[in-house]
């Protein structure tokens, strides 16, 4: 995994698994990797790997079966889309709109780009 400099490793490593549930690769009550697994997947430390697991469980995305590992929380899906929404339009999209006023790109070209995207 290639890692920026915006967020800490354990954040992004959180992020990669949270997209990997609303990709629906684990479903509600999936078991996910271990820690170990996961981070040798990621070839980070089992430390960073342990602190992403923790930030998950915190925000109920995932839970511990003790002996068994970790797996998915029943609404962690629409939890996660919920939450990812509101950032986008409350944090992305004002500073998309405001480039856009500045580079003069209107709504049109927007929605011609995105057409050609998706539908090819």
């Amino acid at each position: 995994m290639n890692f920026n400099n915006n967020k800490a490793i354990y954040e992004q490593m959180a992020d990669r698994l949270c997209d990997e549930i609303i990709a629906e690769n684990y479903k509600a009550d999936d078991r996910i990797p271990s820690v170990r697994e996961y981070s040798v997947m990621l070839e980070v430390n089992t430390n960073t790997a342990v602190k992403a697991y923790e930030l998950l469980a915190r925000d109920a995305i995932i839970y511990n079966k003790r002996g068994l590992g970790y797996f998915v929380s029943p609404n962690a899906r629409t939890q996660i889309l919920t939450q990812r929404k509101n950032e986008f339009m409350n944090e992305m999209l004002p500073e998309v709109f405001r480039q856009m006023k500045l580079l003069q790109i209107d709504i049109k070209d927007i929605e011609k780009m995105w057409n050609e995207t998706h539908t090819s």
